[in-house]
């Protein structure tokens, strides 16, 4: 026996009118209207499908100055809106439906209607996974108009797989089913209607626009209307709007029953819309995460790969290569200037100790591009344990080098071998460990460092007999005094820089 022949893909029972011009054309007039009106509204987005790309020229640079970088996000060239004025049964039937050709519309003047709409929360938005096809058009929008011009939310918004889920008894309270129906699927066991995907990866920025592709666009906001139409009836026989102690016993209400018959309608519809909005939809929300595209999980290996290959490269290297940006042949001024990430915070002291200048980044978590700015206005080494630093080397050239040792003194001695630092015993504890700073040239006496610590530091009391001397900050104002930490910190130093008495 042959096998029953498949049914002829559905379209709309109605007129589709194709937008393609701006404020003064009829079909953008009548858009305008229709959104305006509408209480139900069913939406849907095309893009042209993204496929890989060619090979990557040799050159990078070539290939970049070739050709733009593409957009983070496919760009939307299409927008489906069905508008019902008529959500109390048979929506569809009184709907208008609208393609709308993004490519061709000033987003300009369709930007405000739309924010309009998907925050009004008298109008119920319906859709189908309508979250991917909104971080799109947002991107859309805000790439032509700025990046102000995106959307934020949809409010209030009811997916059609929560409706296919609760029409075939599924309780709502529990989570839904893992494997997620197509539209396609929803369609054909809701209402019957078989709707082809023959179309679904065509181009849809080619124009123009063939009869098929608009159909095809149509069709699927248009039967998102008719699909709400059975979720509403069955809610209405139910009579899930109503409290349980207002049915009857086979679940209708009277009394709803006769202020639905009588010639106040619209008000039973609104008491019936808001309970439907309350139980059922939601609320689409674009957070930042949203916005910025997730690599695939092909582009993390690769990524991951590269890093492994940069962290061979650069730990193979012990040695440091060039000259430091402070060398007077290089147009420095001699004096040593590093730059210690946070992961290696403890160097930049013991460097201060010993009187090297010894930065930190300002923020706790900077930026890779933000050290080396740094690094490269203030003439500095960076130094770091952050392997995908070096990566960034060409940025700044002979201004990043990984220390190898884990220890601070270890870490030191490494840096002062490296660099050919010249360390003396005049210098030592020359700076604040604090700020970096450099400390003023006359020490204060006992009562000048009380007067400066005044609601800033405490000076032990037990100092007051002591015939010591005190040493400011310029920077920062902080003071220190040669107490039994300092001699015992200039002893270690001396013995780590090697530094005979």
């Amino acid at each position: 026996m042959d096998a029953a022949a498949p049914a002829p893909p559905a379209s709309p029972p109605l007129a589709v009118h194709l937008v393609t011009g701006g404020g003064s054309s009829p079909e953008h007039a009548l858009l305008l209207r229709s959104l305006a009106a509408a209480r139900v509204v069913a939406l849907d987005a095309e893009w042209k499908p993204r496929r890989r790309g060619p090979a990557v020229a040799d050159d990078p640079s070539a290939a970049a100055a070739a050709t733009p970088p593409p957009p983070q996000f496919p760009t939307v060239t299409l927008l489906q809106v069905a508008c019902s004025g008529d959500g109390d049964g048979g929506g569809a039937a009184a709907a208008e439906v609208f393609v709308v050709d993004l490519l061709a519309v000033p987003l300009a003047e369709l930007r405000e209607p739309l924010r309009e709409l998907f925050e009004r929360p008298e109008v119920l938005k319906l859709g189908f996974r309508f979250k991917q096809d909104l971080v799109y058009l947002s991107a859309t929008f805000a790439a032509a108009l700025g990046s102000s011009a995106g959307f934020e939310k949809v409010e209030p918004f009811l997916d059609v797989t929560n409706v296919y889920y609760y029409l075939k008894g599924h309780d709502m309270q529990k989570r839904l089913p893992r494997e997620t129906k197509s539209l396609a699927t929803i369609c054909e066991e809701l209402l019957g209607v078989y709707l082809s995907k023959e179309l679904q990866c065509s181009d849809w920025s080619y124009r123009p626009l063939s009869e098929g592709q608009i159909q095809y666009a149509a069709s699927d906001a248009y039967y998102l209307l008719d699909i709400f139409d059975l979720f509403h009836q069955k809610i209405r026989t139910e009579g899930k709007c109503l409290p349980t102690n207002e049915l009857t016993s086979d679940g209708h209400c009277p009394q709803r029953d006769a202020e639905c018959s009588s010639s106040e309608d619209a008000v039973c519809f609104d008491d019936y819309f808001t309970s439907v909005v309350m139980k059922y939809a939601e609320k689409i929300l674009l957070t930042e995460s949203d916005t910025k595209p997730r690599s695939s999980r092909r582009k993390e290996k690769q990524k991951l790969a590269t890093n492994a290959k940069c962290k061979e490269k650069f730990e193979g290297s012990t040695e440091w290569q060039g000259l430091p940006p402070w060398d007077p042949s290089a147009g420095g001024d001699g004096c040593p200037k590093f730059l210690c990430d946070v992961m290696i915070e403890g160097l930049a002291k013991h460097l201060r100790c010993v009187g090297i200048d010894a930065a930190t980044p300002s923020s706790r978590k900077p930026e890779p591009r933000e050290l080396l700015n740094q690094t490269y206005k203030e003439r500095r080494v960076l130094l770091t344990r952050d392997v995908k630093l070096l990566k960034y080397q060409y940025l700044a050239s002979n201004q990043v080098y990984r220390v190898k040792s884990l220890l601070k003194h270890d870490q030191l001695a490494e840096v002062i071998d490296t660099f050919q630092l010249k360390i003396s015993e005049d210098k030592l504890m020359s700076r604040c460990t604090k700020c970096n700073g450099r400390f003023i040239q006359k020490p204060l006496t006992l009562d000048e460092a009380i007067e400066a610590s005044k609601g800033f530091q405490i000076i032990p009391s037990c100092l007051f007999k002591r015939n010591l001397e005190f040493w400011k900050c310029t920077d920062c104002n902080q003071l220190y005094w040669e107490g039994t930490q300092y001699h015992n910190a200039v002893q270690k130093f001396l013995s780590v820089c090697n530094i005979s008495d």
